[in-house]
């Protein structure tokens, strides 16, 4: 299988997910900056223009987060990435949207592409606060999802590493990540595939 990805980015989650299962892959750089994705290749593969894709063995492409991460946890069940009950279930597809859709769509890309809802550059910090607002409003609600938990759904799943990415870029913009968000940062950190994942993407 291929990754088309950009390291630090959402598709960093894909890649975590695709080392947890152990699988063989290769990874394919995509310059956002450089518009790697505008690119015709790239565009036969991904219409949209995003990341991540996950082209198959089959030659067949996957895009968007969260249909990438539910494909690999039901073809490699082995790996324990969803809960083995409908409700469980359920419970991680709800958070893991949560963090794609709204923490990740509403407000990181305000902060991160505030030209993107405004071309009045004098508008743009107060996007961009309002992008915060949205993300710290979300960890808070994520917090009180995890409060005696170490997991979202108590073990590892394809919502964590969705919920990894959006606390990583916390950190390295130096949003306070509440108690609970923090602790899970933290805790995945400490896992070997996070670890690799941060390695071969650059991060120390």
């Amino acid at each position: 299988m291929k990754l088309y990805m950009t390291p630090g980015s959402c598709s960093t989650g894909i890649h975590v997910l695709l080392e947890e299962i152990d699988l063989c892959f290769e990874v394919y750089l995509v310059n956002l900056m450089a518009g790697d994705q505008y690119q015709a290749d790239y565009v036969r593969i991904n219409p949209k223009s995003t990341i991540p894709t996950l082209v198959r063995d089959d030659g067949s492409s996957i895009t968007e987060f969260q249909a990438i991460a539910w494909w690999l946890a039901r073809s490699y069940p082995r790996a324990r990435l969803l809960p083995g009950d409908v409700e469980g279930e359920v419970r991680v597809m709800e958070i893991m949207d949560y963090v794609v859709g709204t923490i990740h769509g509403q407000g990181y890309t305000r902060i991160f592409t505030a030209s993107n809802y405004t071309t009045n550059v004098a508008e743009h910090d107060a996007i961009k606060a309002r992008g915060h607002e949205i993300v710290e409003q979300c960890f808070a609600v994520i917090d009180t999802l995890l409060a005696g938990k170490q997991y979202v759904a108590g073990s590892f799943s394809i919502a964590d590493a969705a919920l990894f990415y959006v606390e990583f870029w916390a950190d390295k913009i130096n949003i306070t990540l509440p108690p609970n968000c923090l602790a899970h940062y933290q805790l995945m950190r400490t896992r070997p595939a996070v670890q690799r994942v941060l390695h071969e993407e650059g991060y120390r």
